[in-house]
């Protein structure tokens, strides 16, 4: 330092400075190199805090992914199972038979969730980058062994992009297609137009569906005669349904006024006499059974008096043949009698 630098410290009259300095400090150089040393303590223990937080210490057990393209997919990436990251991709790497490799370490107490049932997928979205996904739909399943290789199910949004442009200009060259001049959704807009036309003129929805006004007018009138018809049946089934009261009140005397009688009700008495005439003729009937009894004994009677009758008719029929042969010898002896004829009791 020059005098003249030195010189402002100084009072004019004198050369004792204006700030005093500050008296040695006694291991400085020691203790400079304890906080340096603690310093690096602290990094090396925040370090070796955060490598245990996140689980370099502890065991894991390997899973290997397959899969045919592992763009984006980087060293020290979180896989997660239903969105709690279980492990971290260690390496990336070509299979001999060019399918990417990624292998993948797995904390063993994080291990249980998978199965080897369990399926992985690799999604790929259009904004953030790619993400491993573990699913496992049966716990009960067997664990998953250390080392075992899955094929991975990769699902990339932004591979799908062409196949959407594409579906896209398909659809505007169709919606193009439609609306051309030509195309069939014009004509089938003038049709429109012509039928709302026909719908809005004097004719209505009846020249829309006939065509022409002589069949509309044909029409009217075939409806005008069918409203005849319909008033005409209206009259009839009115008259029949008096019919059917009249004959209710006169066949079954529902509705009859007090004192008028109806046929079923005289059907009914006329049972009735006929039931009380049945009874007389069945006591008739048992009188004659008793006179037929009395019958059937003078019919025996005279069955034994016929049996005596039996040879009094032989000798009867005896005489007569004499008498017969006696009046023939008297013929043969006088001949002046020609009435042969004998009468017979």
């Amino acid at each position: 330092m020059s005098e003249h630098d030195r010189a402002p410290n100084h009072t004019p009259e004198g050369d004792e400075p204006l700030v005093p300095e500050p008296p040695p400090v006694r291991g400085l150089e020691f203790k400079a190199a304890l906080l340096m040393a603690l310093t690096l303590v602290l990094v090396l223990g925040s370090v070796v805090f955060v490598m245990f937080a996140r689980g370099v210490f502890e065991p894991t057990q390997r899973v290997v992914l397959i899969a045919d393209d592992a763009e984006g997919v980087t060293v020290g990436m979180d896989m997660t199972f239903a969105g709690f990251p279980i492990g971290r991709v260690a390496r990336v790497e070509l299979g001999a038979d060019g399918n990417a490799r990624i292998l993948i370490d797995v904390r063993e107490r994080d291990g249980k969730w998978l199965r080897t049932s369990s399926i992985f997928t690799m999604e790929r979205s259009l904004v953030g980058g790619t993400r491993i996904r573990a699913f496992s739909g049966v716990l009960d399943d067997p664990p998953l062994e250390d080392g075992a290789e899955r094929t991975v199910l990769r699902g990339d949004v932004a591979a799908e992009i062409p196949q959407l442009t594409a579906a896209a200009r398909s659809l505007l060259d169709n919606l193009n297609a439609i609306t051309r001049e030509d195309a069939a959704l014009q004509t089938t807009l003038a049709n429109l137009r012509a039928t709302t036309e026909k719908l809005n003129g004097p004719q209505g929805a009846l020249g829309l569906l006939v065509g022409n006004e002589a069949d509309a007018k044909q029409l009217s009138q075939a409806i005008e005669r069918s409203n005849a018809l319909i008033a005409r049946a209206d009259g009839l089934a009115a008259r029949l349904d008096s019919l059917v009261a009249n004959a209710d009140r006169q066949v079954f005397g529902q509705g009859a006024k007090p004192g008028e009688g109806s046929v079923v009700g005289d059907v009914r008495a006329t049972v009735v006499q006929m039931n009380g005439l049945l009874e007389q003729a069945r006591g008739s009937l048992k009188k004659l059974d008793a006179v037929l009894v009395e019958a059937q004994g003078v019919a025996s009677n005279a069955r034994e008096a016929t049996t005596d009758l039996g040879p009094l008719r032989a000798d009867v029929e005896s005489s007569l043949r004499k008498i017969d042969g006696l009046i023939d010898e008297i013929n043969r002896k006088w001949p002046f009698a020609r009435d042969t004829e004998i009468k017979l009791p």
